[in-house]
């Protein structure tokens, strides 16, 4: 097997910025859930917007919303191996689209930053609660994956308008 087909190189810069943008999310995330713990778990919640905005302290076992918190070992897994091909097709020059590739750096990021608490906590620290609307209690991490999510389908989308464009024209 020819590896070197599965590499496409870049420049050093380009892992740098990538690299540097992982690291700078996971430490807004760790910061910010550290601020969580020091000042939110004492008092509970601290309303912003009342009944708008809180920021609230909560321990979530689970993934999403709490699924899966009796099983632990299979998110777990799951996440791992994610968040492992990610960085694999990001760090093996495979994105070679701007806007797929912050994605891929979010995702990856957002990631990280749970599976962080996961390993050294046993659970996720969520503290933005949005109350508007009847949501979960979230992080900076799942909202660095859901941008990063939102990045890559916009990538996407942009990518199909040219593609019919091409085809037309």
């Amino acid at each position: 097997m020819n590896f070197s087909k599965l590499v496409k190189k870049r420049s050093p810069k380009e892992y740098i910025l990538y690299t540097g943008l992982i690291i700078l999310c996971i430490l807004a995330d760790q910061i910010t859930k550290h601020l969580a713990v020091a000042y939110l778990m004492p008092i509970d919640t601290l309303p912003l917007i009342e009944d708008v905005l809180h920021l609230t302290y909560v321990e979530n076992r689970g993934a999403a919303f709490g699924m899966l918190k009796d099983a632990p070992w299979v998110f777990n897994t799951v996440s791992v191996i994610t968040i492992l091909l990610i960085l694999g097709y990001l760090y093996l020059g495979h994105s070679e689209n701007r806007l797929y590739t912050v994605g891929l750096c979010f995702v990856s990021a957002g990631g990280i930053g749970n599976m962080i608490d996961r390993v050294s906590l046993k659970y996720v620290v969520d503290f933005i609660d949005f109350r508007l609307i009847d949501f979960a209690v979230f992080n900076g991490a799942d909202s660095f994956v859901c941008v990063g999510a939102g990045l890559l389908i916009l990538a996407m989308l942009i990518d199909i308008v040219k593609e019919a464009k091409a085809i037309k024209g």
